[in-house]
């Protein structure tokens, strides 16, 4: 649990204690802002005239959960909160929290509502940790505001926070910063006395870099700077004797950072919209784009038998039976992904995934099967017409002929198989694309080939 300084817990040896603690902390928590006016970024969430601003600046807030990526100011805004309401805040980990501490927590915030009249506002950092015991304990506190929820998740609370903890907050999304607001934080980072109190240079070409690797994330481009610092700096101190600037160049950025830190969060929002836009990116006939969301994907450690199963499934989904060879060299693709592995199956998932973008589309298998199953389900019994039903029962000999296609040229003959009451093409309505449209366009042919030859006297062979 977090104490604010005038906590009745709080005294000159937790004071000095906050301080040594601060002076050791890394600079992105340094450098947060304590105020709403020192907060880059997040317009559409806290700028002027939002909700979430006039609930802080007026401190009428009522429970919040604060969602968006890492490094988005989750965290930061939490701080704000604490450092402007005149209510008490505190501070359970979604991590080591159990049912009991919330439990003690919310009994607290009772006792301090009566006694005083002053409002609790909990913060619950990650609280999609919390297993749905501990949200539901929350859940008689937040409608009666007995606390405050500020709850921060990376995750979607949609999904991952109970839908009745929900209907007593709002939820209020942060996006990945911009990149300009990415330069203006590592910047006032560079120049602050809580930072780097101007003791080093950033070059153009190292700032531009640590932007860049940041992906949209503060958090992450002030580990950058800080570590770059550390290693421009003779001693590898943040705090050198004073003296000129001390310059950081690309060098000590790639060397503090050598990897972008692209966001790709396996079970979370991320790793839906990178899957999403894979797919989207397939059909849509762009194998660059194809390539691009899949090295995502291989890059943030994604199983890469999902990726093959996404293949998979877009072979017959998206291509069907415009090309059935996508649907081979899915399968192929898959097995290598089982038996192979990563690193070398990254080749044939980039193979299957330019096939399949390449690939002439066709929704008809999935628009007939959906067709076919909303029949089933909404349409009345339709009976197995007699001359298709089992011969293997006494009476079948009064269930008409069935003719046998084997026996008739080209392995066709006119019959209905369809129940009563439904006719060629309910279901099946293939494009005009690759091999679908080619076996359409012969089957109608030979239909209308043999049509004219009953109208011209043939026969047809008996069976």
């Amino acid at each position: 649990m977090a104490l604010r300084p005038d906590s009745p817990d709080h005294n000159l040896f937790s004071g000095e204690e906050a301080r040594v603690l601060a002076a050791n902390a890394p600079l992105a928590a340094r450098v947060r802002p304590r105020t709403l006016d020192g907060f880059v970024g997040q317009e559409e969430a806290v700028g002027e005239g939002s909700w979430l601003r006039r609930a802080i600046e007026h401190d009428a807030l009522f429970s919040v959960v604060l969602f968006g990526p890492a490094g988005t100011g989750k965290t930061t805004l939490a701080r704000i909160i604490a450092n402007t309401t005149d209510a008490a805040f505190v501070e359970v980990s979604a991590v080591t929290g159990t049912v009991k501490d919330l439990r003690s927590e919310i009994e607290a915030a009772r006792e301090r509502l009566l006694a005083t009249g002053r409002r609790t506002i909990l913060f619950v950092d990650e609280i999609h940790r919390f297993n749905r015991s501990q949200q539901d304990a929350l859940l008689h506190a937040v409608e009666d505001r007995t606390v405050i929820l500020v709850g921060a998740t990376t995750e979607n609370p949609y999904f991952e926070v109970n839908s009745a903890l929900l209907s007593r907050s709002r939820v209020v999304e942060l996006k990945a910063l911009s990149d300009d607001a990415i330069r203006a934080i590592v910047e006032d980072a560079a120049l602050s006395e809580r930072g780097l109190a101007d003791a080093f240079e950033l070059t153009v070409e190292a700032l531009d870099e640590i932007v860049m690797l940041a992906a949209g994330d503060a958090r992450a481009a002030l580990t950058t700077l800080e570590l770059a610092a550390q290693l421009a700096s003779p001693d590898g101190s943040l705090t050198p004797e004073a003296g000129e600037p001390i310059a950081i160049g690309l060098e000590e950025v790639r060397e503090a950072n050598p990897r972008r830190g692209l966001p790709f969060d396996k079970g979370g929002d991320y790793h839906y919209d990178v899957v999403s836009a894979f797919i989207k990116s397939m059909r849509g006939s762009d194998p660059d784009a194809a390539l691009y969301w899949l090295a995502r994907m291989i890059e943030g450690g994604e199983d890469p038998r999902f990726i093959a199963r996404r293949i998979l499934i877009c072979a017959s989904e998206d291509i069907g039976n415009a090309d059935p060879q996508a649907l081979l060299v899915a399968h192929a693709a898959f097995k290598a992904a089982e038996v192979i592995g990563y690193p070398e199956c990254r080749i044939n998932l980039a193979q299957a995934a330019v096939y399949l973008a390449l690939a002439p589309k066709s929704n008809a298998v999935v628009s007939a099967i959906d067709a076919a199953q909303r029949e089933v389900r909404e349409g009345p019994r339709r009976e197995v017409p007699d001359p298709l039903r089992d011969r293997h029962r006494p009476g079948s000999e009064n269930y008409g002929r069935y003719l046998y296609p084997h026996n008739y040229p080209g392995g066709w003959v006119e019959q209905d198989y369809l129940p009563a009451g439904l006719a060629r093409g309910a279901f099946w309505r293939p494009t005009e694309r690759g091999w679908e449209a080619w076996r359409e366009e012969a089957t109608s042919r030979d239909r209308a080939e043999r049509e004219a030859g009953r109208r011209g006297g043939g026969e047809e062979p008996a069976p």
